[in-house]
């Protein structure tokens, strides 16, 4: 493992540094949900602009209103020029390549005369702090992506009940006007989020699925609502809301890596990678954000 590197002149990790990303993720990522739950990740990527590749169709299900029975379509003179299923449209995926969109990076120094401690230990705990600074990384440019593709824009007045009530009762008509299925989730900044757990209707006499002595919720209106940081927003942003699931997030692993060092005796830890995410277009109508009232004049 990592000691074998003492008399090896480079030792990679990249396929442990890809399970600690994924593990990291899960756990610490405030908007898995909605990237699907987890970080898609590749280890030991060339240095590509692709990420990968989807089929995808943009073609509309189309459902017919009746099945046409009048004897001359598909018999008689309609016989091979006509169809008691209506006109067929003809269905073709095209291959969409999905680009890498930024990158990452990271160098460290391991002296033998001056660590103190393992060499194993120390690899170890430096790819797991690194991992963790990674997650941290993606989840701010995930949020970023978030205010970026949202379709919608709507606005929160005050933090007052009756703002609040309001704002979740449009949300909620918008996603049922746009027939979207799945689980919704509202990532809130904590102002908002207290706001929510101090509403009147959530109390249990309103069966609101709320805990208020522990200042949690886990329901509003039919929305799974998250606490998330003032700092994972973008200015003026309250809150962004989505069906779980419809984006991706990923990352491909150049190198993760401790090589000999000839500036002191010991190793450096090296880390390079690539990432980006994705949205089908439309998807992105499931997607919305709420914003502070823009300033008059």
């Amino acid at each position: 493992m990592a000691g074998e590197n003492n008399n090896q002149a480079v030792r990679s990790y990249q396929k442990q540094f890809k399970e600690l990303l994924q593990a990291v993720y899960r756990k610490q990522a405030y908007f898995a949900e909605f990237f699907g739950g987890g970080l898609e990740a590749l280890d030991g990527v060339t240095h590509n602009k692709t990420a990968f590749s989807i089929k995808t169709s943009d073609i509309p299900v189309v459902i017919g209103t009746e099945y046409n029975k009048d004897a001359n379509v598909g018999f008689g003179t309609g016989t091979g020029n006509s169809s008691r299923f209506g006109p067929r449209k003809e269905i073709i995926y095209t291959d969409t390549d999905v680009p890498y969109t930024w990158e990452w990076a990271f160098h460290e120094g391991i002296d033998r005369h001056t660590v103190n401690n393992d060499f194993d230990a120390t690899v170890a705990d430096r790819l797991d702090l690194q991992a963790q600074a990674k997650i941290q990384m993606f989840d701010n440019h995930g949020g970023l992506f978030i205010s970026q593709v949202a379709d919608q824009t709507f606005e929160l007045a005050d933090l007052s009940n009756d703002a609040v009530l309001k704002l979740f009762n449009d949300l909620s008509t918008a996603y049922v006007n746009m027939e979207a299925i799945g689980t919704k989730i509202a990532w809130v900044k904590p102002a908002l989020y207290n706001a929510i757990v101090d509403h009147p209707l959530t109390t249990s006499a309103k069966r609101s699925s709320a805990n208020i002595d522990e200042n949690g919720i886990i329901t509003f209106k039919g929305f799974r609502i998250k606490e998330v940081p003032e700092t994972k927003f973008q200015t003026g942003e309250y809150a962004y809301t989505s069906i779980a699931g419809v984006g991706k997030q990923f990352t491909g692993i150049n190198t993760s890596r401790t090589i000999e060092s000839e500036d002191f005796d010991g190793v450096a830890l090296q880390g390079a990678g690539k990432a980006g995410e994705f949205i089908l277009p439309a998807n992105k109508k499931a997607v919305i954000k709420v914003v502070e009232p823009v300033p008059a004049g």
